[in-house]
């Protein structure tokens, strides 16, 4: 297992993490067995947003011998009184909500609780105006919750809060459907999707990726909206690909969903490999760099995704892109212009032109 550390704090936390929402329909003796199988594959993250309040109880029993080993994930606005999942914005229902769930999952602390499903202005002011946001604040200030963070599917909303330095880690979806403006959360277009990646790194925000297979649908070709299916292993891959991305949530049923996913941690870069979508992306995002590296190798051995990476983020703000960029052994001034990247890139990006630009704005 990869692990990855966030920005505002000491956590290792495993680039692939379990989301729990599909988790309700198991057995519980199955639900149990599902997360100690993942806690025992290093899997370390977990999201509590659950469809239903079935999975709670088994995970407090496993978690109630290693509690320290993992980070949960709590969202302030799920509720779960009529043991399925409800979205509140009421003070009291929140109190309950998270007394219930703590008592549940048997801690006494949450890793990163989560104001809960932000999509507008409008959400964002019912969680203020309503007392959730300053009973979150006192929560972190006494130490219940260790970090604070925010969920949302469209990046106008997210941006503003991210400028503000309130969130350590923003749970937000990402798959290439919904960042080529397909399918039903697939808020803001490819730029201002990337836009928001990129501003999430600078800020030191971690992002915890929902909805990787985007419902299931990218799985399987009668239904994806490209008519093409693609492998779990290639969008996990994406997401992980994108700036800011410290682990993925994929949702699982049960321990086969879990084995199946597992599988990632020692799949091939071929299998990983999605540059495929290259072919049957929108027009309007060619000639971007998704840093795929799909054009390597390179005989100069340059790094063009990170060489990319670290000058789309120089240019959006990050202070310390320049210095990650001077640590590189080769720098872009070191193309020859020989166009093999050019000639392998599925996203049509003119490379070399993009090395020559890149050696100007950094000096070397």
């Amino acid at each position: 297992m990869e692990y990855r550390k966030l920005p505002h704090g000491n956590e290792q936390i495993s680039v692939i993490g379990i989301g729990s929402s599909a988790l309700g329909a198991a057995e519980e003796s199955e639900i149990e067995r599902t997360v100690a199988t993942a806690i025992e594959a290093g899997i370390n993250y977990f999201d509590m947003a659950s469809a239903s309040a079935r999975p709670f109880a088994p995970y407090g029993r496993v978690l109630s011998g290693c509690r320290q080993q993992v980070y949960l994930q709590v969202h302030f606005g799920a509720n779960y009184e009529t043991g399925e999942y409800g979205w509140t914005t009421d003070l009291d229902t929140v109190r309950r909500s998270i007394e219930w769930q703590l008592r549940q999952l048997q801690t006494d602390y949450i890793d990163f609780g989560f104001i809960h499903c932000i999509d507008s202005d409008d959400d964002l002011k019912k969680y203020v105006d309503g007392g959730i946001y300053e009973y979150l604040l006192q929560m972190q200030s006494a130490g219940v919750v260790r970090h604070i963070g925010m969920s949302t599917h469209t990046p106008s909303a997210a941006s503003p809060i991210i400028n503000l330095d309130a969130i350590d880690m923003l749970m937000f979806s990402i798959n290439p459907g919904y960042d080529y403006s397909i399918g039903e959360f697939a808020f803001g277009n490819a730029a201002e999707r990337m836009a928001l990646y990129h501003q999430c790194e600078a800020k030191g925000v971690g992002i915890s990726v929902m909805k990787p297979f985007s419902a299931g649908q990218l799985l399987d070709a009668k239904v994806s909206p490209f008519g093409k299916a693609l492998t779990r292993y290639q969008c996990l891959q994406y997401a992980l690909d994108k700036p800011g991305v410290l682990t993925v949530l994929p949702g699982v049923r049960g321990i086969d969903d879990l084995n199946d996913i597992l599988g990632f941690c020692n799949a091939t870069a071929e299998e990983r490999d999605y540059s495929e979508i290259g072919t049957f992306a929108p027009r309007e995002v060619e000639g971007v760099c998704v840093y795929c590296n799909h054009c390597q190798p390179c005989p100069q051995h340059l790094d063009v995704g990170l060489i990319n990476k670290y000058y789309d983020l120089a240019r959006v703000g990050d202070t310390l892109a320049a210095d990650h960029y001077a640590k590189l052994a080769v720098k872009a001034s070191e193309c020859i212009a020989c166009g093999h990247c050019n000639s392998r890139c599925p996203f049509h990006v003119d490379q070399v032109s993009r090395m020559a630009q890149i050696a100007a704005y950094f000096g070397q």
